[in-house]
């Protein structure tokens, strides 16, 4: 599974200008939808383009790596069960 780690970004783009980023000023930056970043955000398997992913990496200047990882079924399998979630 692709994990998309975008609120990790907006924190650490909110804690180096000191102050609050939201998906709206995202969307009005980037061009993408406010939903889709919404989706992201929040959906966990949700699947976006490489145009998106590429406005998201110009829009944080970082790297793909900073912005998505990639998790084994059986570690999200063991993530869930260490924080007893069922989904």
């Amino acid at each position: 599974m692709i994990r998309f780690k975008l609120k990790e970004m907006i924190a650490k783009h909110e804690f180096v200008l000191g102050k609050r980023l939201t998906l709206k000023e995202i969307s009005v930056e980037t061009g993408i939808n406010r939903m889709t970043l919404t989706k992201i955000n929040t959906v966990s398997d949700y699947s976006t383009s490489t145009d998106t992913l590429d406005k998201l990496c110009q829009f944080f200047n970082c790297k793909i790596e900073d912005l998505v990882e990639y998790v084994s079924d059986e570690g999200f399998a063991q993530l869930k069960s260490s924080i007893n979630v069922e989904v």
